[in-house]
């Protein structure tokens, strides 16, 4: 079960750890696990040692949560996520939001890795998420699915306005600062179910959807964010071209996507807590 009670109880159980109440969740995506080191006064906790909890399964998702200090602001930090080709009902995966949101949490950084559909965008690329394509919520595979809780939020929440604008403005900002608008892109992300790659024929038919990138997690746990009234803000790191041609003789592979990882990583943690630094309390504005 993913109820109100259970996270509530998940909430109750880390706070009564002594660990600091969050302002900002941050969720880290494969091969970006790097951003909760970056945590200072850390308090550490394994998946399968927290109650309710689901087990993450993936090859460069550490399965942990880290609580701690980010350039003076409170944090909680999954280095790794969950994803519904991992066999867990959608409800599961997006139950550490929910959590996050008992525990204080007023905003969320999602960071994944993704594959470039668009043919302007290069491996190593950075985009903002400005709207998602939701390829499983076509289909009926929607978090929110079920008996509405009103204590999370609304029967119908607004998805028009699901990326915060500031924080992407604020994003912008950071970047030109940091000499990184070179390679920070701004677009639109599909979801897929995986684990398989996409076909030729899935790109191209996502392409011309208006997608961007594509990639197999982010959007569900956005859609719950938002249910639960939390500011977003979202990264992917492009680590492979989409295969859009039929005589190409490239091919997805996931060591790319780490690799890929490694190479941006310290760019990308550094433009994040830069921004994180410079968001305050409470309030809808950023510094």
């Amino acid at each position: 079960r993913c109820g109100y009670e259970e996270c509530e109880s998940t909430a109750e159980w880390l706070l009564a750890q002594k660990v600091v109440r969050p302002l900002v969740g941050i969720v880290c995506g494969s091969g970006l696990g790097g951003l909760a080191e970056m945590l200072q006064d850390q308090v550490v906790f394994n998946y399968q040692d927290i109650p309710n909890f689901p087990q993450s399964t993936v090859l460069g998702h550490t399965g942990r949560l880290v609580f701690g200090m980010l350039k003076g602001k409170p944090c909680v930090c999954m280095q790794g996520r969950f994803h519904l080709y991992e066999g867990y009902p959608v409800q599961k995966i997006t139950l550490p939001i929910r959590i996050f949101k008992l525990l204080g949490v007023e905003m969320v950084i999602l960071t994944n890795a993704a594959g470039g559909l668009n043919q302007d965008y290069k491996v190593g690329d950075i985009m903002i998420l400005k709207d998602h394509v939701n390829m499983p919520g076509c289909a009926g595979v929607n978090p929110l699915a079920g008996q509405n809780d009103e204590r999370f939020g609304v029967r119908f929440p607004c998805m028009s306005d699901a990326y915060d604008r500031d924080l992407r403005q604020l994003a912008w900002d950071v970047a030109e600062e940091l000499g990184y608008k070179d390679f920070l892109r701004e677009g639109v992300y599909c979801v897929l179910g995986g684990p398989s790659f996409e076909t030729i024929a899935e790109c191209r038919m996502l392409h011309r959807l208006g997608a961007d990138a594509v990639g197999m997690s982010t959007v569900h746990e956005v859609i719950v964010a938002r249910h639960c009234g939390l500011r977003v803000f979202a990264l992917s790191l492009i680590t492979n071209r989409a295969v859009m041609d039929y005589s190409s003789e490239e091919r997805a592979n996931h060591e790319e996507v780490l690799h890929a990882g490694k190479q941006r990583a310290e760019q990308l943690e550094k433009l994040v807590s830069t921004m994180v630094s410079r968001i305050e309390h409470n309030n809808n504005n950023c510094m």
